[in-house]
């Protein structure tokens, strides 16, 4: 099999970027975390603080344990977003990307003479010294190059930091070997405890499985797909249809209230309707979750019809915030939006009061464009109107246009 992409992973992101922008904390154990308390875990470690056992969602208080000069830095979420899109730009003038899996990953399609090894090494090289260039020689990324995107990402876990790495069919599956079940992206512990059951305990006794037997153990046609990419192969994969939107909040200690949770929660809904809209979806069922102080949880669902308008929206949260067990503190707060649809596939509002909210929340969503995130809001949100800022999932890139 031909090599067929190259996949970029940066190493240690957001930790990188800090060591990048502020000179003092190069060379140094740094953590970061969303808010500064040791209650907080960090979100990128530096190498520097790897080296000390401090990892992705070692809490603070842990991190200052393990070693107590680390320097724990707060998330700037923006900057990290402008980084990413500065990477962009620098991979793009040696190969276009073909795909932005993170904000910390993204994948290049090989084609005609690049599949050679010694191009795709080439290529490899050019990728990281454009970074190096165009962003700074302390963000590092390590390259993976293979048959498959699946292979490709797994060769950047064969030598970090700063790694390139070629996996070829001939070099499989023994190259693999190396790592654990759990290093295959993919394999988390829902997942591993499943291995685990059927006795496969190591990568090696996963790659003897047979196809059908793949099938079982995952109980879907993705078992297929794993048993063709652990051998090299390119399955056909069927477009990707986004299954969920949604926002969560930690509230600080001054909003842990009944009246301030419920303002983040419309904070909240307005963010995730805009979204939806933006990215071309309808809604048609709305979750809301609250978490309190004590360790309880609460979760109610409201169907939504086919909803796009931040009204209906706003009135199914108010609905089921009338729900909410009384007496405890909460503690974070979420909304999601589930069982999507495109907005293509989606039947138009018959009735003049929902044609009208949908061409309200447009309106808002197009002012909001052009003259800022907070420039109008619903006035049930106003309480929380600084709160809720941009935050950044392992998939989802935000939008800085759409981000207050």
């Amino acid at each position: 099999m031909p090599l067929t992409t190259l996949f970029l992973d940066m190493n240690s992101f957001y930790a990188s970027v800090e060591q990048q922008e502020r000179p003092e904390l190069r060379g140094r154990p740094v953590g970061v975390a969303p808010v500064m308390a040791d209650s907080s875990c960090c979100i990128s470690a530096s190498y520097e603080a790897k080296a000390f056992g401090i990892r992705t969602l070692t809490t603070v208080g842990d991190a200052k344990r393990l070693y107590p000069g680390v320097a724990i830095v707060q998330a700037r979420p923006r900057l990290y977003v402008q980084y990413h899109e500065r990477i962009i730009e620098a991979v793009d003038t040696v190969l276009p990307i073909e795909a932005v899996c993170s904000i910390d990953e993204m994948c290049c399609r090989l084609v005609g003479a690049e599949r050679a090894r010694e191009r795709a090494l080439e290529l490899g090289r050019r990728v990281k010294q454009a970074i190096h260039t165009r962003i700074g020689p302390h963000v590092h990324c390590s390259v993976g190059i293979a048959p498959n995107r699946f292979l490709a990402k797994v060769a950047t876990e064969l030598q970090k930091p700063d790694g390139l790495v070629v996996i070829e069919q001939r070099d499989l599956p023994a190259v693999l070997f190396t790592l654990q079940l759990s290093d295959l992206p993919g394999i988390g512990k829902a997942m591993l405890a499943r291995l685990h059951k059927k006795g496969i305990r190591t990568i090696e006794q996963l790659c003897a499985q047979t196809e059908p037997s793949m099938a079982r153990i995952w109980n879907s046609v993705i078992g297929t797909r794993w048993h063709h990419w652990l051998r090299g192969h390119e399955p056909h994969e069927p477009p990707v249809h986004r299954r969920t939107i949604g926002h969560e909040h930690v509230l600080p200690p001054d909003l842990r209230h009944d009246d301030a949770a419920r303002a983040v929660l419309m904070r909240l809904v307005l963010k995730a309707a805009m979204r939806l809209r933006h990215e071309g979806y309808w809604a048609r069922r709305l979750a809301v979750k609250v978490r309190y102080l004590d360790g309880g949880a609460w979760r109610r669902y409201a169907a939504l019809g086919w909803c796009a308008d931040s009204a209906g929206m706003i009135s199914a949260v108010a609905g089921l915030w009338e729900q909410r067990p009384r007496g405890t503190a909460p503690f974070v707060v979420g909304v999601t939006l589930d069982k999507l649809a495109l907005a293509a596939c989606a039947p138009l509002p018959l009735f003049p009061a929902e044609q009208r909210r949908l061409r309200a929340s447009a309106a808002m969503d197009a002012v909001n464009q052009r003259f800022g995130r907070q420039t109008i809001y619903a006035g049930c949100a106003h309480a929380a109107v600084d709160e809720a800022p941009l935050r950044i999932a392992f998939t989802h890139v935000p939008d800085l246009d759409l981000e207050a």
